[in-house]
């Protein structure tokens, strides 16, 4: 794994540093046969080989590069409940079957991507106590208070904090106020995505990694998918590949990526805090993330590092610039902490559509694209998958989302271009006075 990290120039990414080893896997190297192609050895890919599997389908699947290369080794690590989209704007985008739909099915999301962590014995460091979407300012806490009423008017276990009971809960200065949902909680995403990957592999998924899709035929009733060594015979296919998709260089059945604007996202891990103030740090240990312009987010892990992230690319000209940023917000938010070193660095993308909601696609026939997941992978990703299973299983009204047409974003390059260009800008200047 040490190997596959640095080919990749993976980085100081504290996932790679402590997730449990994937399976032992190699590159496809001869010509096999499926029920089903898996193309993206990420949560949705994972998850949906694994369903399928456990089915008794037989399903191969084909990752580029290494399991958890993309968003899912990347991901912040909080296990959502829902959209980042409010429940009101989704119906009214969605309609109000297919919006309720998908709130039911997302809203239950973790409780899915839980119960596979237990029935499979994922060691992923997964503590369930919910997350918080802090409040800056009383334009936040006017924002939260409606997304309290708009859930709570679903059911759903959601309590609206004011700024004692906020700061209680994550020992943080300056927030308004907080949402605690206690449907969702935290992971080690990238050990989540191993342990899936472990779980598939037991029910009988063959798993391939440094298999990049060259080339795709129809032939008959089959596709045929070709690698640089091998190929792949399948009646269907599932390609998730999401943000990461276009990466492959000549990949087919790129269009999807086409509507997706990346969003970059870093984030930096102390060094482990001292027993006695990390103790007084998210205690609980919920996730948090705010509702910032320019949004940011702090998480507690097990060896108590203590994580920050917010908007930005961490490239050469930009990484001395979130860094600063990060270490100021740090201190502004935890004036106990005392010097600051940073122990772990890294960054990935976030896939985001035009109208804040995943896609799904038929892409050509037989070949099913779920992506957009806006920056709530990991729940979304598990939900799609084992619904991808189901309806290719032939199960009725098994997937929580209608499909629509490929709709390309034409400004896609301009605004992947701008949220990189303005993060960098503001966090230049951002807690400097």
């Amino acid at each position: 794994m040490a190997d596959e990290r640095a080919r990749y120039k993976i980085g100081p990414n504290l996932w790679h540093a402590t997730a449990p080893p994937p399976p032992q896997t190699a590159s496809l190297e001869t010509h096999v046969t499926a029920d089903v192609a898996i193309v993206g050895g990420g949560f949705t890919g994972l998850s949906t080989a694994l369903h399928l599997a456990e089915q008794g389908a037989d399903v191969v699947l084909i990752e580029a590069r290494m399991i958890g290369f993309g968003g899912s080794g990347r991901n912040v690590g909080l296990v959502n409940a829902g959209m980042w989209t409010k429940p009101a704007d989704l119906i009214a985008t969605l309609g109000k079957e297919p919006g309720e739909r998908l709130l039911h099915a997302l809203g239950d999301g973790p409780s899915l991507v839980f119960d596979l962590v237990e029935r499979h014995d994922i060691p992923c460091e997964a503590v369930r106590h919910g997350t918080l979407h802090m409040a800056v300012g009383a334009e936040g806490l006017s924002d939260i208070t409606d997304r309290q009423a708009q859930w709570a008017a679903f059911g759903a276990p959601v309590e609206l904090l004011d700024k004692d009971q906020a700061h209680r809960l994550t020992g943080a200065e300056g927030f308004a106020g907080g949402l605690l949902d206690r449907r969702a909680g935290t992971i080690q995403p990238l050990a989540y995505a191993h342990g899936l990957a472990h779980a598939g592999v037991k029910a009988g998924v063959r798993l391939f990694t440094e298999t990049p899709l060259q080339e795709a035929t129809r032939t008959g009733a089959n596709w045929v998918l070709k690698t640089p060594a091998g190929s792949v015979t399948a009646p269907k296919v599932v390609l998730a590949t999401n943000a990461y998709g276009t990466l492959v260089e000549g990949m087919p059945w790129q269009a999807s990526a086409t509507e997706l604007t990346i969003l970059p996202y870093f984030q930096f891990a102390t060094k482990p805090l001292s027993a006695n103030v990390a103790a007084a740090i998210l205690p609980e240990r919920q996730g948090c993330w705010d509702t910032g312009l320019v949004m940011t987010s702090f998480r507690m892990d097990k060896q108590n590092r203590l994580i920050f992230g917010s908007i930005g690319r961490l490239d050469a000209m930009a990484t001395g610039t979130h860094r600063g940023f990060a270490r100021r917000s740090l201190e502004a938010l935890f004036p106990q902490l005392g010097a600051i070193d940073f122990e772990y660095w890294w960054d990935g993308r976030i896939g985001m559509t035009t109208n804040a909601l995943p896609r799904l696609h038929t892409v050509a026939p037989d070949v099913l694209s779920v992506s957009g997941y806006n920056g709530r992978g990991i729940a979304p990703g598990t939900v799609f998958g084992r619904a991808l299973a189901h309806h290719i299983a032939g199960g009725a009204h098994a997937m929580p989302l209608d499909e629509t047409p490929v709709t390309p974003d034409p400004l896609r390059a301009v605004k992947s271009a701008f949220y990189h260009v303005g993060a960098q800008a503001k966090h230049l200047i951002d807690r400097r006075f």
